[in-house]
């Protein structure tokens, strides 16, 4: 089972927030980089999305409306659902974080990687991953100011204007300047990959600390956690055949199919952790461990389907008895997504 590289630096981090957290002038530092990192991040996603992109993926609406409802009303249906398991099984705090989980949007690079693995349609899953990130810079918040409230996430009015200016300002900016920036964007991917995977690492960081300060890590049990491993990975079954047999049902081919079930399922840690530090404040740290332990459990997951997928094309090309019948069969499908 593939086990993320960058989840054992996040890992780290909680370590290192956990053995020597910000304190005092130290966490007010910390805090005012993590802010400019969160900033720096939407601003480089706002850049990178190509407009025209964007545009032309509007052309296959169904796939794009199937995900999006998905992620923002299948997902936070069932984590609605499970407010029957407080307090026998998740503590508050654990299923506020939980409930936040499943408002997140989805990702784009696991789902274009997953997607391409198992010989789908990629330039869908690209545009659905893409249009999902935007929308949840509006949606998230409102979805958590709906669900939430007070009781979990302290979200209010200065909760939304800090969504406005930290992550959707910048995103706009990127936008705009991506016509004279973009080309430096392409030539510079690795570097600003690292840029994007540290502006995280330090927003982890700032939010353990404050939880190490404030004492919150004493709510929660191996016995918790457990539970709400076990919570996750019914969340990441059904979401798994929802996705799979509902895009069935839909009419979609298998192309489509495997770009529905990849981005449908999944949610980004890289824009969840910059919103929980704004929505969740001191509180952020056990907010975001269920969306960090279901975001290695959707990439293990994810990987032994999508090679299970690839085979099973494999398998079908190949079959001798269908001949040409089943390879036009084949690429038919493969056209459809």
């Amino acid at each position: 089972m593939p086990i993320d590289p960058y989840i054992l630096a996040l890992l780290g981090t909680v370590g290192i927030a956990a053995l020597l957290p910000a304190r005092g002038t130290g966490a007010d530092i910390a805090s005012g980089a993590s802010t400019a990192a969160v900033s720096l991040l939407f601003f480089l996603y706002g850049a990178r999305l190509s407009t025209r992109e964007a545009l032309d993926g509007l052309k296959h609406w169904r796939l794009h409306v199937t995900v999006l409802a998905c992620t923002f009303l299948a997902f936070p249906l069932l984590g609605l659902a499970a407010k029957g398991l407080v307090p026998y099984v998740l503590t508050p705090a654990l299923y506020s974080g939980f409930l936040f989980l499943t408002l997140v949007p989805s990702t784009i690079q696991s789902s274009i990687a997953f997607t391409s693995m198992a010989r789908g349609n990629v330039p869908a899953a690209i545009c659905a991953g893409s249009f999902s990130s935007l929308a949840g810079i509006v949606l998230t918040p409102l979805l958590a100011a709906a669900l939430l409230g007070n009781s979990g996430a302290g979200f209010s009015a200065d909760s939304l204007m800090k969504i406005a200016l930290q992550l959707l300002a910048p995103f706009l900016v990127g936008q705009f300047l991506r016509r004279w920036i973009g080309g430096f964007i392409a030539r510079n991917k690795k570097v600003l990959g690292l840029v994007d995977r540290g502006s995280i690492l330090l927003v982890v960081y700032t939010a353990f600390s404050e939880g190490m300060v404030q004492g919150i890590w004493h709510q929660v049990t191996p016995l918790r956690l457990a539970a709400l491993l076990g919570v996750e990975a019914v969340l990441l079954a059904a979401m798994l055949a929802l996705t799979w047999y509902g895009s069935k049902r839909l009419g979609f081919g298998r192309g489509d199919r495997i770009a529905i079930q990849f981005a449908g399922s999944k949610k980004s840690l890289a824009a969840g952790l910059p919103m929980a530090s704004v929505l969740f404040g001191a509180q952020a740290s056990l907010a975001v461990l269920p969306l960090m332990l279901f975001h290695q459990m959707q990439l293990m997951v994810c990987a032994v389907i999508a090679k299970r997928r690839s085979r099973d094309l494999e398998d079908f090309v190949s079959e001798p008895s269908r001949g040409e019948e089943t390879r036009t069969a084949v690429g038919t499908g493969t056209r459809s997504g």
